[in-house]
């Protein structure tokens, strides 16, 4: 798989340009950055968190982890973080830990760090372990529009 079905049908939707970018199958982030060839904070990832009215996507930088706390706090809600097992229902078309960070092309609700919104190109997993998909920071920032924003993150 290249790019998950639904991804690809929600930038084409869209009309955004992209760029698949193979690379070898890693394992993280971290590795994803270094096969690729691309800043880590230039990665956006997806968090699944969950609470008593249901799932919940939180995109954030590469280089970051999700601050729950803050999240909570913005939300006023009690987000725990998902099982990666819990995950194929909500993503069907994408691997276990490979979850692209456009929750509204699945119907996720969706949370937005603000630092992604301020980037010249973004890259995210395309659905399995051996792509990435490029977008402008402009055409991520638009893919996401009306998802709530805030400060989510923390540094390792």
């Amino acid at each position: 798989m290249a790019i998950a079905p639904s991804i690809e049908r929600y930038l084409n939707a869209r009309n955004v340009p992209f760029e698949a970018m193979p690379h070898h199958r890693t394992g993280s982030t971290h590795e994803t950055a270094e096969a690729a060839h691309v800043p880590q904070d230039h990665i956006a990832k997806a968090v699944m968190v969950r609470d008593d009215r249901g799932d919940a996507m939180v995109v954030v930088r590469g280089d970051q982890w999700l601050h729950l706390d803050a999240l909570n706090g913005d939300t006023g809600r009690a987000f725990r973080v998902d099982q990666e097992s819990d995950l194929a229902t909500l993503v069907p078309d994408c691997k276990v830990g490979a979850v692209p960070p456009l929750g509204p092309a699945y119907g996720i609700e969706t949370f937005l760090d603000e630092a992604l919104t301020t980037l010249a190109n973004v890259y995210f997993e395309a659905g399995d372990h051996e792509n990435l998909v490029r977008v402008s920071g402009e055409d991520f920032t638009a893919l996401l529009q009306g998802v709530r924003r805030g400060r989510y993150t923390r540094e390792p």
